[in-house]
């Protein structure tokens, strides 16, 4: 035995949910984020996007890092929004899904 008590004999341990979790982890860079100019981010994800558009292979691996993001954005904002916004995120996720999906696997 290593000595160390089980987890659960510490009173001050709390177990706190998946979504809490990633809140306090990702605090700081979305606080730093939204100290950055609003155009910056924007002109990032067009970037990533143009990107992904013109390069023939590997160009559904930026197309997926703008639909990681928008992923994260959607799930991190979901309890804040209302059923419209709800639906006009979601549409934005599959449609950039669907973009990196159509990149990863061309038809010809």
């Amino acid at each position: 035995m290593s000595g160390r008590l089980p987890r659960s004999d510490y009173p001050w341990v709390v177990s706190m949910p998946f979504r809490s979790r990633l809140e306090h982890r990702t605090h700081r860079a979305l606080d730093r984020l939204n100290r950055v100019p609003r155009p910056v981010p924007f002109a990032a994800v067009l970037l990533l996007l143009t990107l992904g558009v013109f390069l023939p292979k590997l160009g559904f691996l930026a197309t997926g890092l703008v639909a990681l993001f928008v992923g994260f954005l959607v799930y991190y904002t979901w309890p804040r929004l209302t059923t419209p916004e709800k639906f006009m995120r979601l549409a934005v996720l599959v449609l950039v899904v669907a973009l990196m999906l159509l990149q990863a696997f061309p038809r010809t």
